[in-house]
């Protein structure tokens, strides 16, 4: 199978696999850890007196779901993917970026088995993927072992915290301690005292059924039922008796593109939809894809409100590229600021080696607490090429990254599905 490399726009794209209660809808989290993770706090004296990079090529490779349980997103990340390498390089600062797509798949079809070897044997510094947690468990050894960034936007397992990376994965995403804590105050300040959770058995499910749990208990709520399934699987009759049987006043959903299967079931077994909670793995416009009404679930994802001009330089650079209108932009913020930060953690550098970058990855976040805010990565350049600190503040948020390389400023979203099974964001 084939990839494409693409460094600016112009070329043409082809598609192929290779392979809280949010507050004002904003919330703050410093995520601790005590290994793992990205580096320590780089001295900006270092950085100050860093050369200034000239004519650096830097060249990623992305691990995204272009097929598999979690390929709704793919188009929002690449597109977010794209549209920081345009940028990049018409900001001309003395970088540019070679990207080539690849397909991450899950961890039922293993296109990354395919995807990961072929970049790591193009000499990429850094890969941007998986999507999902349980899919980067799998390969994210084998990137260590190589000296590769692995750089996700939409990993929020907490177990990449602690992982013994060699400081070698970072991410934009948060960890699930945060969308966990958001959904279940969510459903205890709705009203619900008993619930069922029905979760995926892998590091994502696992995780953030653990901390809706913990949560909602902490608030008086009790679990009346939890039931799982295994990526995969493709009935789920069992799960659905379990939960129909406790005679749950809400359900949460941590599935991924399974919940078009389950929530009929559910349906006919007497269970009301508007009582579904869902999170960021199945909050997509489901539309006719979901025979049944899903009027007033809810459900949270992690990003924030996305201002509309960017949200039209997003479609327009995948339209660009031979594609329909963008239908979602779940993770395209966290997409487009993991390219922008590996440009810019180059550039400070004065190097596209991977562990070069990585002890300036917590630096040109604000992570280190020095720096000149900047909002976009030419105005960053412009200040490290002048011999000064970058505090990249960017659409997925401030970032600022901690040793461990997590994000300690955060967003979770809170949206409501309508009559025509599309959502809208409510906080």
């Amino acid at each position: 199978m084939s990839v494409f490399t693409r460094g600016t726009a112009s070329r043409s794209r082809m598609r192929s696999v290779i392979g809280g209660l949010a507050i004002a809808g904003v919330s703050a989290l410093v995520l601790a850890g005590c290994s793992g993770g990205g580096t320590g706090t780089t001295d900006p004296s270092e950085s100050a007196s860093a050369p200034a990079a000239e004519d650096l090529t830097l060249k990623v490779g992305t691990v995204l779901p272009q097929t598999g349980s979690l390929a709704f997103l793919g188009p929002p990340e690449e597109a977010g993917v794209q549209l920081a390498v345009n940028e990049v390089n018409e900001a001309a600062a003395g970088i540019t970026v070679d990207v080539t797509f690849g397909d991450s798949g899950d961890a039922d079809n293993k296109a990354f088995e395919t995807t990961v070897p072929m970049l790591q044997s193009e000499g990429v510094s850094a890969m941007i993927g998986a999507a999902s947690s349980g899919v980067t468990k799998l390969f994210l050894d084998s990137n260590v072992s190589e000296g590769i960034i692995t750089f996700s936007p939409a990993n929020t397992s907490p177990d990449f915290t602690t992982w013994d990376d060699n400081g070698l994965y970072w991410r934009t995403a948060p960890s699930d301690l945060l969308q966990g804590e958001v959904l279940g105050n969510l459903i205890a300040e709705d009203g619900h005292k008993n619930i069922a959770i029905l979760y995926q058995n892998d590091a994502y499910g696992t995780g953030l059924y653990g901390v809706v749990k913990e949560v909602f208990e902490a608030s008086g709520g009790t679990v009346v039922a939890e039931a799982s399934y295994n990526d995969g699987d493709a009935s789920f009759d069992a799960q659905v008796a379990t939960i129909s049987a406790s005679n749950p006043d809400a359900i949460v959903l941590i599935t991924f593109d399974q919940f078009a299967t389950i929530a009929p079931l559910l349906v006919n077994a007497g269970q009301t939809a508007e009582n579904f909670y869902l999170v960021d793995g199945n909050l997509k416009q489901w539309g006719a894809d979901v025979a049944v009404s899903l009027e007033g679930a809810k459900g949270t994802t992690p990003g924030p409100v996305l201002a509309d001009d960017f949200q039209q330089r997003l479609n327009d650079a995948w339209t660009a590229e031979g594609n329909t209108d963008l239908e979602d932009f779940s993770y395209a913020a966290e997409s487009y600021d993991a390219v922008v930060l590996l440009a810019l953690a180059a550039l400070a550098a004065g190097s596209t080696e991977p562990a070069d970058m990585a002890e300036f990855l917590q630096e040109v976040s604000g992570g280190s607490g020095d720096g000149e805010t900047c909002e976009s990565f030419a105005d960053c350049a412009e200040i490290i090429n002048g011999g000064g600190v970058a505090d990249y503040d960017g659409y997925s948020g401030g970032v600022a990254f901690d040793e461990n390389g997590d994000p300690t400023e955060a967003t979770i979203g809170v949206f409501q599905f309508g009559a025509d099974n599309m959502h809208t964001r409510i906080n």
